[in-house]
């Protein structure tokens, strides 16, 4: 692909840098923004530069937001006693999209995968335990993808957790095994939260 401008070319190569995006539909989104007026572009660009210097993670749950604590912790509405292990912010996300859970999250940053060289000391896991400390939360869903690495972060948190003596539940198995939970289905994702089960470590 040949370009007649090289501002046109580094535009398209900035587009073309992110996830899904191939240089033809880079280069659709780039002619797309020259025909809009100057001030949708600087909108535009404005939006995505304030996002960056901006955006924080919550102190609380380490989901992505604009003050110390996201919208989520800070909603009074949500139940309080629940808390929903995910592993990013994706599946976050994701499970918020199926209408199905109003309780609180936990953002683990990643799952146990020693060949990539992640040890629990590189996941929020002594964050998780220091908000269980009170007696406000009663149940723990663990809603980590059913991956090797994800049964075996499942498995670590069960054996840290049941000390403090709060009860431990998994998704149902409705998402298949070896799936990402951000690929669910929202109906299937929807259940696997509603439907959940005692976990019980092998």
């Amino acid at each position: 692909m040949t370009f007649s401008s090289k501002l046109i070319e580094k535009a398209v190569e900035a587009f073309a840098s992110l996830p899904g995006i191939g240089r033809k539909t880079a280069l659709r989104l780039v002619l797309h923004l020259l025909k809009q007026d100057k001030s949708t572009t600087e909108q535009f660009a404005n939006a995505l530069v304030s996002m960056r210097e901006g955006i924080r993670e919550c102190r609380i749950c380490f989901n992505l937001a604009d003050e110390e604590t996201c919208q989520i912790c800070a909603d009074k509405r949500r139940d309080r006693s629940l808390v929903c292990v995910v592993e990013n912010i994706r599946d976050l996300m994701a499970i918020e999209e199926t209408g199905q859970f109003r309780g609180l999250y936990h953002v683990l940053g990643g799952v146990i995968s020693p060949i990539e060289g992640v040890g629990p000391g590189d996941l929020n896991i002594d964050a998780l335990l220091e908000r269980l400390q009170g007696d406000e939360v009663r149940e723990v869903i663990m809603a980590i993808s059913p991956t090797i690495e994800g049964e075996t972060t499942i498995y670590y948190l069960s054996k840290k957790l049941q000390p403090l003596g709060v009860q431990l539940s998994a998704i149902a198995r409705g998402v298949s095994f070896g799936g990402d939970l951000e690929y669910a289905d929202e109906l299937t994702l929807g259940r696997s939260i509603v439907a959940r089960v005692p976990y019980i470590g092998q």
